[in-house]
């Protein structure tokens, strides 16, 4: 038997599930050892590589998570809320890394996921790419150089087929920016404005979404004062990044005690 880990992949027919697989197999520091699909998808019970149109991998696509993760090291999940919950209890189970890149969770959701983490180690980001997680870091560290004279305001461009906003970049990002100033996200925060909303409340963190095309991934944050304005930004013009990242986490986890980790742990930030 291989002494490499063995990954599975969660939400195999989607555009991440599928760059996972390839980057996964690309990879000769992991193995390939399961793929999971809901159930009633017509993958279900075929080859993942002829699944996808290209050469049989000898992995064959499931809707028994736990079977799968109990073969496994690690599991990635570029899923649904929903369905990352439920993975989560099931990577528990079964012992095995759980990386997450799911976004648009709520409070009930992450209290689930804190629970999970009691018995596994979970690694959770809201983008996996180092840039990002770079661009988390400066955040911080400019916003607790400026005070509330800077407006911050965030700003996120997606494709067209992206359901939750603001992203989980762009809220990772006004997290950070709020850790600086020392206040709680949620009790600055202003994405809804629409209509004749009055002035901007000083110390707000503002979030701006735009949806269109292909858009991969972009993200500014803004300090805007008077006279002058400080703008960081990250682009990502490749999802291949995003994969990458994740199976980093991925193989960083393994032999790491039970618990929340995040990107930042990873590269060590």
């Amino acid at each position: 038997m291989s002494e490499l880990p063995g990954i599975v992949i969660t939400g195999a027919s989607g555009r991440m599930g599928q760059m996972l697989i390839k980057t996964v197999v690309a990879s000769d520091k992991c193995k390939l050892v399961g793929v999971v699909e809901r159930a009633g998808h017509d993958w279900i019970g075929r080859d993942i590589g002829e699944a996808m149109g290209g050469a049989a991998l000898g992995v064959t696509v499931t809707d028994d998570a736990l079977d799968a993760f109990a073969k496994a090291q690690a599991v990635i999940d570029f899923t649904a809320p929903a369905a990352t919950i439920a993975f989560a209890g099931l990577a528990a189970q079964a012992r095995c890394v759980h990386v997450i890149g799911t976004t648009g969770m709520t409070e009930e959701d992450l209290a689930k996921i804190t629970a999970a983490a009691r018995h596994a180690t979970i690694i959770r980001a809201g983008n996996m790419s180092l840039g990002v997680n770079l661009l988390t870091k400066l955040t911080k560290m400019v916003s607790a150089a400026l005070d509330a004279d800077y407006d911050i305001e965030i700003i996120e461009a997606h494709h067209n087929r992206k359901v939750d906003a603001p992203s989980g970049t762009a809220l990772m990002l006004g997290e950070a920016a709020a850790e600086g100033r020392g206040v709680k996200l949620e009790e600055v925060r202003d994405s809804g404005r629409d209509g004749i909303t009055g002035a901007r409340k000083p110390g707000d963190i503002g979030f701006s979404a735009i949806r269109g095309g292909d858009i991969v991934g972009e993200h500014d944050v803004m300090f805007a004062g008077e006279g002058e304005r400080i703008i960081l930004r990250h682009v990502a013009s490749d999802r291949s990044l995003f994969a990458k990242g994740a199976l980093k986490a991925a193989l960083w986890g393994q032999g790491k005690k039970p618990g929340e980790y995040d990107m930042l742990d990873v590269l060590g930030l």
